[in-house]
């Protein structure tokens, strides 16, 4: 089993049965989880701020840290392997609020609102969620099967079938 860590700001991409990616400790960041089921292609983005306007230069480096910047690209290179839009099956967990003082700013919550408005832009539905509230949260999603696993803080890992709703 091979373990592919998606950091903060960053995102990863698989096709390799036996893979799984992994990214820990989302606190007001979000981590958007992709999956075909027929392609078997799998990705994984772990944004920490809704608008690029916020730092354009950051967003030149490192589009991942936002999420207009990071989702499209996600989204464009999954369908580079194969995947399809109307097959996608899509997650979004983390945008907590973790910190007291984050209370002023709101990233959670705007980081939630601006992936809403972009998966909306493009006509895709989110098919389960574990978003908000005040505890971390750490993602494994697995290339062979698509199947979500979310672990809160202090938690058991639990699988995210989007029935929670």
């Amino acid at each position: 089993m091979q373990n592919l860590i998606v950091g903060i700001s960053d995102c990863q991409w698989s096709t390799a049965e036996g893979t799984n990616l992994i990214t820990y400790a989302l606190g007001s960041c979000i981590a958007v989880c992709l999956y075909d089921p027929r392609a078997r292609v799998g990705g994984m983005l772990h944004f920490m701020l809704p608008e690029s306007d916020l730092n354009p230069e950051k967003a030149l480096q490192n589009p991942f840290t936002f999420a207009d910047s990071g989702i499209p690209i996600l989204f464009r290179k999954a369908y580079e392997l194969g995947a399809s839009k109307n097959r996608l099956v899509v997650h979004a967990i983390g945008g907590a609020q973790v910190l007291m003082d984050q209370e002023m700013f709101n990233i959670g919550k705007r980081n939630q609102l601006a992936l809403r408005e972009l998966l909306w832009r493009a006509g895709i539905l989110l098919q389960g969620e574990a978003v908000g509230g005040k505890i971390s949260r750490t993602v494994r999603l697995e290339i062979s099967s698509g199947r979500l696993f979310v672990k809160e803080s202090g938690g058991q890992e639990l699988e995210l079938t989007g029935k929670e709703k």
